[in-house]
């Protein structure tokens, strides 16, 4: 998306039919012979946040993208609130990348346009963005051109934006990969607030100690393969398969 984020909702929660459960049956990504995911079923309900971990083209983000609608898959079916995906549904989910894709405007403008084309009012957009970016604590660069920002600041303004615009659902695609510790630590903050206002998240990382102060529920993947799923604090504790296992230990997985 031109954006950088996958949100065009309506201005309230109640204007659009619940996406959740977020639902894949038998579903398969299939490039140059290789089965890049292989599902039998995933089932997203309920409230929290997910953490998708694994190893390198294990699958992650591919599950992501299907999930939120950027990707079809070859062979399978996604459903949102138990139904084929709507373009209305699709105003009740955010995405945020790893990399963010700012609007050559200013740092308040990022957030205003999306807020005006979901139907606000210049004045009511401007008072939300407002709003986010004093709690993404980019207040100060609202006037800033976007693209001037830091790595970290372009990062939390796309988050802001995603959440401006009130998603049920959050997907955040290892949002803090490439960040220092402070800028890390500000997402996460922001990531919390939000499930705790009720969004449903789900996150790819590659960081345990992310996923260990983060996740509600860890699901696991391996060759394109959902492989382990449980509560977080099971999963860390005792990991129910040997990939999961040495994943946690540090060895490399083939």
């Amino acid at each position: 998306m031109p954006d950088g984020s996958l949100t065009t909702p309506t201005p309230s929660r109640t204007a659009a039919p619940s996406i959740l459960p977020l639902e894949a049956q038998r579903v398969k990504v299939v490039r140059k012979g290789r089965a890049l995911l292989d599902l039998s079923a995933i089932t997203i309900s309920g409230q929290g946040l997910s953490v998708i971990m694994g190893p390198n083209g294990a699958g992650k983000s591919l599950l992501l993208r299907i999930l939120a609608g950027l990707v079809e898959p070859d062979s399978g079916r996604v459903t949102w609130g138990a139904a084929a995906p709507t373009r209305r549904q699709r105003s009740r989910l955010g995405f945020v990348f790893q990399k963010p894709v700012l609007l050559r405007r200013s740092a308040l403008a990022n957030i205003t346009y999306p807020l005006k084309a979901a139907g606000l009012s210049r004045v009511q957009a401007r008072e939300r963005a407002g709003q986010a970016l004093a709690k993404a604590r980019l207040a100060h660069l609202a006037e800033r051109p976007a693209r001037v920002l830091s790595g970290g600041e372009q990062q939390r303004l796309a988050l802001a934006r995603a959440l401006a615009l009130e998603p049920e659902v959050l997907f955040l695609d290892e949002p803090t990969a490439s960040l220092d510790p402070a800028s890390t630590l500000a997402i996460e903050e922001m990531v919390r607030t939000a499930r705790a206002a009720g969004t449903r998240s789900l996150l790819v990382s590659h960081d345990p100690g992310q996923a260990r102060r983060l996740a509600d529920e860890v699901i696991f993947m391996h060759h394109g393969q959902v492989i382990e799923r449980g509560a977080a604090e099971t999963f860390f504790a005792q990991p129910q398969t040997r990939e999961a296992a040495a994943y946690l230990a540090g060895e490399i997985l083939l």
